[in-house]
């Protein structure tokens, strides 16, 4: 009879990445459990239409899309664990998890905790995500069609959110707060040669004015200090991402930015623990992406525990 505290893989995030790595190592038999740290599901929790995930030709709510995927990785027997991890420990294997007033052991993890988006800060803007306010325009662009919308930031990611939401708004504003980009020369060019994208320089998002949904912005000039309302009816927040890799310090190799150190697809610098998902990823960022990896992570714990545990 198994240790109901020890299972062949802990998942350790509840993204589409978590949730696709539980639902392909339950499938192959493997005792399974996700921990989805609080709060759980991820950003698409935070998404109010998923409109390119496969196999959804109307679209589907980013909650319901990961509620689905939760129900599926149940069927086939993973156990969900609804808590915060609060310590690992992968100097020995059976790997430890400590989550709540419980020690979990592995025998291999799969880490999928994501990255979180970088925001203002502002009361207004956690009221209204997902009603207005969003982090990614590939996902969110096609709902804000001949619409006035503002991307704040002046990187690449910023420059790169407000081309693809060029092709669906009416109009977009990129706010930055110094007077020049700081995106790479390519992106510029683009986006200065773009007639539906403009620039406001050296002024700052103060507050996103609307009850139930996105309605305008209070700016201010932070040269001046003069201040100005802006009508708008979708915000984009592109000041960068943050891995999700507090809890991995000094237990697996991170790069300068903070993101797992990935070869061979999953693999981290510790053998039996692989990865999937934004927490490796700067790049793509998207849930099928994460899936994918999900996928993948799950494939390769099953190939090791086969070679290594067997």
């Amino acid at each position: 009879m198994r240790n109901p505290d020890t299972f062949d893989v802990i998942i350790i995030g509840s993204g589409p990445a978590g949730f696709t790595a539980a639902i392909y190592a339950s499938r192959a038999r493997l005792g399974t459990l996700l921990i989805t740290g609080t709060p759980w599901g991820g950003q698409l929790m935070l998404t109010a239409e998923v409109e390119n995930f496969p196999g959804f030709a109307e679209g589907v709510l980013g909650p319901t899309l990961i509620k689905n995927m939760q129900q599926q990785a149940r069927h086939f027997g993973a156990e969900i664990l609804f808590e915060e991890v609060m310590e690992v420990d992968f100097s020995t294997n059976p790997f430890m998890i400590r989550s709540g007033d419980r020690t979990l052991r592995g025998r291999s993890i799969i880490v999928a905790t994501g990255s979180s988006p970088k925001w203002l800060g502002l009361d207004s803007e956690a009221r209204l995500r997902g009603r207005g306010v969003s982090t990614c325009a590939t996902c969110d662009a096609p709902l804000f069609m001949e619409k006035k919308t503002v991307v704040v930031g002046g990187g690449d990611e910023a420059v790169e959110e407000a081309l693809a939401l060029a092709k669906y708004a009416e109009k977009v504003t990129v706010i930055h707060r110094r007077d020049t980009l700081r995106a790479t020369k390519i992106l510029q060019e683009r986006a200065f040669q773009n007639e539906r994208i403009r620039f406001l320089w050296d002024s700052e998002v103060r507050e996103i004015l609307g009850t139930e949904k996105v309605e305008g912005l209070r700016l201010q000039n932070v040269e001046t200090g003069e201040g100005s309302e802006m009508a708008v009816d979708g915000v984009f927040i592109a000041i960068g991402y943050n891995p999700n890799t507090d809890l991995f310090k000094g237990k697996l190799a991170l790069d300068d930015r903070g993101y797992i150190v990935v070869h061979d697809d999953t693999k981290t610098s510790v053998e039996g623990v692989f990865v999937a998902g934004d927490v490796r990823d700067p790049l793509y960022r998207q849930a099928v992406t994460a899936a994918g990896d999900g996928c993948k992570a799950a494939l390769d714990a099953e190939r090791y525990l086969g070679k290594y545990q067997s």
